[in-house]
């Protein structure tokens, strides 16, 4: 059913537990381009040779680690802030109202912006590791480097704890989010169209009574969903939700 944020309001004053699973359209509200989308898909394959899905993936990282940099520090780590759908999404977790924020992106806004229970399901950025002894780094370090980041203890190459092409999802995290889904009897998916698994198949676990989808473009869940919204989610969870 197409629906406006008065419903959303209504929706959510009647819900007991809310899960939260969000995407791209998340961050890009924020100004962190999709590096899915067309147009990057083909800014990337101009300047670097090779579309997103293989610059980012397992073993482009182990033979070209120089060329990998080069895109994920040009893409993946811009400077960017929470944004109103991020700030919303805290409070209702504050108010006892959220159960968990599962997300699909990596820029540790959720965190930045109060968010608890965040489970990542592709990583962070601001989180990396030696390859060789394991020695954590910063966000900071791995920006303010030059060409491929090094170990400063054994002179390893220090990999971001960020799912790429080819890796599987970290078992742990996905069972938290299948968890808070199962327990959700209100689960909002905003800011993805739902194509890309495993993240997209968690719907399936959804048992609840409210399925929102907010969503500029289509998605795989609208047929199905209680309330679809097309527009930004900054826009829809914004400091006008409330639970009063």
């Amino acid at each position: 059913m197409v629906g406006s944020i008065e419903d959303l309001k209504k929706l959510l004053q009647q819900s007991r537990v809310v899960t939260f699973l969000g995407g791209a359209g998340v961050s890009t509200e924020s100004g962190i381009p999709d590096f899915r989308s067309k147009g990057s898909a083909e800014a990337a394959k101009k300047r670097f040779g090779y579309p997103p899905e293989v610059l980012l993936s397992h073993d482009f990282f182990l033979m070209h680690p120089d060329i990998f940099y080069d895109y994920y520090k040009s893409v993946l780590l811009l400077p960017a802030s929470p944004n109103p759908a991020h700030y919303a999404l805290a409070r209702l977790e504050a108010a006892g109202k959220l159960n968990a924020v599962i997300t699909q992106n990596i820029d540790g806004l959720h965190q930045a912006a109060g968010s608890k229970t965040v489970y990542e399901l592709h990583g962070s950025t601001l989180r990396n590791y030696c390859t060789r002894c394991g020695k954590f780094y910063d966000v900071d370090f791995i920006a303010n480097s030059t060409g491929v980041p090094r170990c400063t203890e054994c002179g390893g190459i220090v990999k971001p704890d960020v799912v790429l092409y080819e890796e599987g999802l970290d078992e742990e995290v996905l069972s938290g989010a299948v968890d808070a889904i199962r327990h959700a009897d209100t689960l909002i998916i905003g800011g993805t169209s739902l194509v890309v698994y495993p993240a997209a198949g968690l719907i399936r676990y959804f048992r609840g009574d409210n399925l929102v989808v907010i969503n500029m473009q289509p998605t795989g869940a609208d047929a199905s969903a209680d309330l679809c919204i097309a527009k930004p989610i900054g826009q829809v969870l914004s400091e006008d939700i409330s639970l009063d």
